[in-house]
């Protein structure tokens, strides 16, 4: 296109051919083959050079347009390999969404502001499952098994509370240990197959000898807090979980051998070589690197 917008801006290639840098012959043969390839004469040969044709003018008029998005699309293809452009999805948790997800993402978005962002509240395995399909990008959970083809990088450690409805009585206590806890209602979550928050708060139980009364299973930490306030028992939560004021409820840190604190982790498919999840590596990393 450009060398044909040449021709026709000169109308005579040997000057088009010295605006373009090149020898005529070559010019002439890829005008030629333009024109073979449209199926119509795009110009006149005349004793002072050429002249368009019908269709000759009907391509000059598309050629700007064809060119500027020519531009565009390299321009496009520039920004996206640079990961400047294009899509990140993120497969998140209800327990995540309620600090350190939204803090990254608010920073990943200020420093790629034309990236969108997708959002997709999945359980664990279901992360696993949508980054092996290439639903997602990146997701966040806690306690993520070991996988050949995931790659698993902490964002945070957090410390282990009690979330206890105000009337309780260790509502006194400024620590709750977790024997404190012997027999008490608890509401557990989530409630799924894959080793959690639930089977770690059971195993910490087992190892003190404590007997662990699971008065509710529950899929998500919303629902759980949401019982401790109507009284139905307490919980074993993360310290992101404070952030749900709900009216009636209480946090207090826990004490206890075996629950001390609980990793926040990034996942991603481990050969995985997007400039855009590299991009947001590099939040996650910057973010990991700032005391808390």
């Amino acid at each position: 296109m450009r060398q044909f917008l040449a021709v026709a801006e000169e109308l005579n290639f040997s000057r088009a051919a010295q605006r373009l840098h090149m020898a005529q012959p070559p010019l002439t043969r890829q005008i030629h083959a333009l024109e073979d390839e449209l199926g119509v004469a795009l110009f006149v040969r005349t004793a002072r050079g050429a002249e368009l044709t019908d269709a000759g003018r009907a391509l000059l008029a598309e050629v700007p347009n064809i060119l500027a998005l020519s531009r565009r699309a390299a321009e496009q293809a520039q920004l996206a390999g640079m990961g400047l452009i294009g899509r990140l999805d993120v497969g998140i948790f209800s327990a995540g969404v309620l600090q350190a997800i939204p803090q990254l993402l608010a920073s990943f978005h200020a420093a790629r502001p034309q990236i969108k962002i997708g959002l997709h509240n999945l359980s664990k395995a279901q992360q696993i499952e949508a980054l092996r399909q290439r639903r997602i990008t990146v997701g966040f959970n806690r306690l993520v098994p070991e996988e050949e083809d995931i790659a698993v990088e902490t964002v945070l450690q957090e410390p282990f509370l009690v979330a206890l409805n105000e009337r309780h009585p260790l509502c006194r206590k400024d620590v709750v240990a977790l024997s404190d806890l012997d027999g008490e209602p608890m509401i557990l979550y989530p409630n799924a197959p894959i080793h959690g928050l639930a089977q770690e708060v059971a195993a910490a139980f087992a190892d003190e000898g404590l007997d662990l009364v699971a008065e509710q299973e529950v899929e998500d930490v919303v629902t759980c807090i949401a019982l401790v306030a109507s009284g139905f028992g307490a919980s074993i939560t993360t310290g992101s979980a404070a952030n749900l004021r709900l009216p009636g409820v209480v946090y207090r840190p826990l004490r206890s051998r075996r629950l001390k604190h609980i990793e926040l982790s990034c996942l991603y498919r481990r050969h995985d070589t997007s400039p855009i999840l590299q991009s947001f590596l590099e939040v996650v990393r910057a973010s990991r690197a700032v005391p808390r």
